[in-house]
């Protein structure tokens, strides 16, 4: 775990500051978001996967940590954040407007990180090391996939 405190200082950091800027950013259209039946449930499951890239490189940071502990709390904060994705999913699955476009992509890309996550949170919990590159790519894909998400939002939104 020591050899990943530089790289978990830098995501902790990185994850912070994208999920303030993106509800702040998020904040400006909040009436239009909510009346927009998908983007609020999408807007909150990038949100909540930038919380758990925060959650997961913050414990990565504890001293003396044991690895085993830190798969529990990663596969007990992705099936959380795992949550808010489901959700979402339902949404753009079930949402009646008929000019919906590449739903599936729109419900697949948030689960990108939530699959790395809990990968990464068996393999620890199992004693593999490999948990920890799977952690630094589900935090990775957390980042990218709530950037494109937000993105996503913040242009729909003044359609």
């Amino acid at each position: 775990m020591d050899g990943w405190s530089d790289f978990n200082v830098a995501m902790a950091g990185a994850s912070a500051a994208l999920a303030g800027l993106v509800i702040v950013a998020a904040s400006v259209n909040i009436d239009k978001i909510i009346r927009a039946g998908t983007l609020t449930a999408r807007l909150g499951a990038a949100i909540a996967s930038l919380v758990l890239s925060l959650v997961a490189s913050a414990v990565g940071l504890i001293p003396e940590i044991d690895p085993i502990w830190y798969g529990v709390v990663l596969t007990a904060s992705t099936i959380a954040a795992g949550i808010f994705q489901l959700h979402a999913a339902r949404v753009i699955v079930r949402d009646p407007e008929p000019a919906q476009r590449a739903r599936a992509a729109k419900a697949v890309l948030g689960f990108l990180p939530i699959a790395a996550y809990l990968a990464a949170g068996i393999a620890l919990i199992a004693g593999s090391d490999s948990g920890l590159v799977l952690a630094a790519t589900g935090c990775l894909l957390a980042i990218v996939s709530a950037i494109v998400v937000s993105w996503v939002v913040l242009v729909e939104v003044l359609r």
